[in-house]
Parts: structure tokens; C-alpha cells; sequence
């Protein structure tokens, strides 16, 4: 079991067991080793891990709660498969949860929080080359995770965590098919120096910017998908 999760921001000492499990079977479903509508059976992926079934299960009920499964009753889960519509009314809940969370940083934010985010980018920046795609990405989302935990309000952080956890999969699509990483950075630098300068109307302005393409990416996605599949075989 790989113990180099961040589990969303989670201190490495408060990461249960199952939250580790759900870390590598959430990697596992965003790198496609099990696509959406695959069968998720508990057994097999307890021996597969050298795990026990319980924790096991309970690491299923994370992913279902994140949206990334979906349980049946008397069957086994499934890897989910949301809709098109389904994603695109989330990522508008997401894009304004998450410019709040920057107009009140440039509010409530201490000067500490604004250099959190900024570690967080530099971290983004000197690792994303060196480690898998789906860890560079978790990077990326910690930049984000960052920006919201400094608008200092704890309802608006559990429900941007909650909004993020649903939108993993399609952010993961959506960050694969950016024209270059160099952009995203050039994006988060620009907000971190609206938030240091605490300009809340260049702070989204610049954010606003670099979401537009979460969801230009998600559409494109979804018609590339449509296109292979009406491919003749």
C-alpha cells in the first residue's frame, strides 16, 4: 500500500487505512485501469491489495460518496458513469465555490496562508515532471485545496472538499487534455500574485480564466467519447 498520499490534504497521521485504499483504487479508476461501468468487485481487489474485506468496503463507500462509484444493492459496484449534464451542473457549482473562496481570501486570508498557497505551486511546479500523471495532478489540487482553506470559512471548505471530491474524475480528464502544463503554472501564478496583492477583481478575473478551460476540457472530452463511439468498428 503506497503511503505517498496526500489523501486530499490530510496529514499522513490522520490517513486510515481505508482512505489509503480508497487513494490507490481512486488512482487506479482516474489512470483507466478500471473504466467507468467496470464491476468493482470487493473480494478480489481485498486480495489484489493484501488487504481485509472490511476495509476494504469502507474504502468503496469513500469513492461512492466522492461520486467516483456507484453501489448496488445485492451487486457488486460499479465504477460511475455520470452524464454529460450531470458534470457540467457540477462545475458550475464548483467554479463558484471556488472564486467565493477566492474573493474572501483576498479578504480574511493571513499572510501565512497566502505563502501555503504559494508553496503549494512551487511544489506543483518543481515535482509535476518527476511523478506520475495522476500525482502531478493531486499536486495541481492542492494549489486549489490551498486557495479555499484560505477564505477561513469552515462552511465553504467542507463544501468545496465535497464539490472537488465529485469533480476528481473530470478534473483529471480535464487537466489531461490541457494544451501544456506551462499554462497551468503561468494560471496559478498569476492568481497567487492577485491573491498576495489581495485583488479580489484581478483574483477572478485570473481564476475565472484558468476554470473556463475545466469545463471547455470536459465538453471535448465528452465529445471525443461520442466521436469514438460512433466510429464504425
Amino acid at each position: 500500500m503506497s503511503k505517498s498520499n496526500d489523501n486530499l490534504s490530510l496529514p499522513q497521521a490522520e490517513v486510515t487505512l481505508p482512505e489509503q485504499i480508497a487513494t490507490e483504487l481512486r488512482r487506479d479508476i482516474l489512470n483507466g485501469k478500471f473504466a467507468p461501468g467496470a464491476t468493482l468487485k470487493e473480494r478480489d481487489n481485498a486480495l489484489e491489495t493484501g488487504v481485509s474485506r472490511t476495509p476494504m468496503r469502507e474504502a468503496i463507500r469513500i469513492l461512492a460518496n466522492e461520486g467516483l462509484v456507484q453501489l448496488r444493492p445485492a451487486r457488486s459496484p460499479i465504477v460511475a458513469q455520470p452524464t454529460f449534464k450531470q458534470i457540467s451542473d457540477n462545475i458550475v457549482v464548483l467554479t463558484t465555490l471556488e472564486l467565493l473562496s477566492a474573493d474572501l481570501a483576498c479578504q480574511t486570508a493571513t499572510d501565512e496562508q497566502i505563502q501555503d498557497i504559494e508553496d503549494a505551486q512551487n511544489k506543483f511546479a518543481a515535482e509535476a515532471d518527476l511523478v506520475e500523471r495522476v500525482e502531478a495532478f493531486e499536486l495541481d489540487m492542492q494549489v486549489h485545496l490551498a486557495i479555499t482553506r484560505a477564505s477561513n470559512n469552515d462552511v465553504l471548505i467542507d463544501a468545496h472538499r465535497s464539490m472537488l471530491e465529485r469533480m476528481w474524475r473530470a478534473r483529471f480528464l480535464s487537466a489531461r487534455r490541457a494544451d501544456s502544463r506551462a499554462n497551468v503554472m503561468k494560471q496559478h501564478g498569476q492568481i497567487i500574485d492577485d491573491l498576495k496583492r489581495r485583488d479580489a477583481d484581478a483574483v477572478r478575473k485570473s481564476l475565472s480564466a484558468h476554470l473556463e478551460l475545466l469545463a471547455v476540457n470536459v465538453r471535448g472530452y465528452f465529445e471525443a467519447e461520442k466521436t469514438d463511439q460512433n466510429a464504425p468498428s
